[in-house]
């Protein structure tokens, strides 16, 4: 299995059971219920508890092959211009891990000469990725509330496949932040009101993406030059250091490492369109953009 996820290009691969995650569980519907999720309503109880139980996505689930696909293009490009989150500067990640995963099943089927029930899903789906991720030893919980891999820092897309092939399930990795809180202090809106706590609607990225409406008067001094996403807590994070470029093409960056904010406020719609086709910046639509 982790030999055919690495030839398909992922960058780790880590197994878990499909046991419940109850604590993790627990944990969500707190945040939930705290308010600390405001503004998405997608986002709600039902989802989580079905997230959380893999047999109610895939009947007779036995394990679920955790993911994780580097998308690091490489350090910021200061300048006076708006910044784009590293994670939207290339392709869908939605649809390149999807591809992958479907393309990885297959090879599964082939390799076994069977047909491997699976479900896969990346952040748009029920499953809490992060949960599974840290459960299967591919990394662990920063204080951002990110999964940092020792490899890769936390520069990764997760993903998960659900599946009713029984294999041997890797430990978690036993390693904290230990004292450090750079992510912490460095958050200007003060998003993370408490190690592993993040409050959505002071989050820059929920802001800049999520928020359809104003954004509030008095975080619009804190969000600096983003104006898509928000890679402060990433960036200071000791454990990034390491971090290296990704060699996945999909994710090569297409001239949005800044951006021109003069020329993004006389934007039509299909010059919009045109230049961010095919990228998570359309999610926030020309007007949203043009709004950040």
């Amino acid at each position: 299995v982790k030999e055919e996820a690495l030839a398909l290009g992922f960058d780790l691969v880590r197994i878990t059971s499909a046991q419940s995650f109850s604590e993790d569980q627990k944990i969500a519907l707190q945040r939930i219920d705290d308010g600390l999720m405001d503004g998405l309503p997608w986002y709600n109880a039902a989802r989580v508890r079905r997230g959380t139980e893999p047999e109610e996505l895939l009947p007779d689930a036995k394990s679920i092959i955790c993911l994780a696909l580097n998308y690091f293009p490489g350090p910021r490009k200061e300048g006076p211009t708006g910044q784009i989150a590293r994670y939207a500067r290339g392709r869908d990640y939605h649809r390149v891990m999807k591809r992958k995963m479907r393309d990885l099943v297959a090879a599964l089927n082939e390799a076994f000469g069977t047909t491997v029930a699976a479900r896969w899903y990346v952040d748009d789906g029920p499953m809490l990725d992060r949960a599974a991720a840290a459960r299967a030893g591919l990394g662990w919980f920063g204080k951002n509330s990110n999964i940092l891999t020792s490899e890769l820092g936390s520069w990764v897309f997760l993903g998960q496949i659900v599946t009713d092939m029984d294999l041997e399930a890797d430990s978690e990795i036993r390693k904290t932040c230990g004292s450090c809180v750079a992510c912490i202090d460095s958050c200007p809106t003060g998003a993370i009101v408490a190690p592993y706590v993040i409050d959505n609607n002071r989050c820059i990225s929920y802001q800049t993406i999520e928020n359809r409406g104003p954004i509030p008067p008095e975080l619009r001094p804190k969000m600096l030059d983003w104006v898509f996403g928000c890679d402060i807590c990433q960036e200071v994070c000791p454990v990034n250091r390491k971090a290296q470029p990704t060699a996945e093409p999909s994710f090569a960056n297409r001239g949005l490492e800044v951006i021109d904010l003069a020329k993004l406020l006389d934007l039509t719609d299909e010059e919009f369109k045109k230049r961010f086709a095919g990228t998570p910046i359309m999610r926030a639509k020309r007007v949203g953009l043009q709004r950040n």
